[in-house]
């Protein structure tokens, strides 16, 4: 069963929206797939509770900050939202699930340099734990030099970028609704839909975990 661990210690970089999004994939291609919410915020359980019944079924499990259990038996696919200020014992202990860890970046200088350390430590757990992590640009205008910033610091980190999601207002209706964009005719999404397909051919390549 294929984990999917969303994680950056920095709030407001877009993890519930990344969150939602890789659940919405895979619930779109007919998996049976559980949304875990270890964020006190509880953002992704408040997305559920958005969600319609007749949309493509996505499940949730009891977790906390401070305990993250394994999903129930059954799922085939889970996705964790993590929560802000993720480190220590905790992110140990939710990287030990993982099979692939997405990385959700903001262009905001503030938020590369808080993000630096977190990457130092999730290499070093890489190697421990045998997960793949993969980087994905949020909000961002790529004609801007903060964008420049970014891309100079995703190729020193030495981590793989995976896409660059546009700044749009699609996502915020989406989250108002409890949708995806699978969930969308898909004349409404493509030009977004085109941006996630790096990622999702990525979520579902095989695990360094094997």
């Amino acid at each position: 069963m294929p984990v999917i661990v969303v994680a950056n210690p920095k709030g407001g970089v877009g993890k519930s929206t990344l969150s939602t999004q890789v659940a919405g994939f895979f619930a779109s291609q007919g998996h049976g797939v559980m949304l875990g919410d270890s964020d006190r915020q509880e953002s992704a359980r408040l997305w559920l509770s958005l969600r319609d019944s007749a949309l493509p079924r996505i499940d949730t499990w009891e977790m906390s900050f401070d305990y993250i259990a394994k999903p129930p038996k059954g799922t085939t696919h889970a996705v964790i939202d993590t929560s802000a200020g993720l480190h220590g014992w905790r992110l140990n202990d939710v990287m030990k699930q993982a099979d692939k860890v997405l990385v959700p970046l903001s262009a905001s200088i503030f938020d590369i340099y808080a993000t630096q350390e977190f990457l130092e430590k999730l290499r070093e757990a890489r190697e421990k734990h045998g997960f793949d992590v993969g980087l994905v640009g949020v909000r961002i205008d790529p004609r801007t030099h903060a964008a420049e910033q970014l891309q100079a610091f995703v190729t020193q980190s030495g981590l793989p970028m995976l896409s660059n999601l546009r700044q749009t207002t699609l996502y915020p209706q989406m989250a108002a609704h409890g949708l995806t964009l699978w969930d969308l005719p898909p004349s409404q999404a493509a030009k977004d839909l085109e941006q996630w397909q790096p990622i999702t051919r990525w979520l579902q390549q095989p695990s360094g975990r094997g």
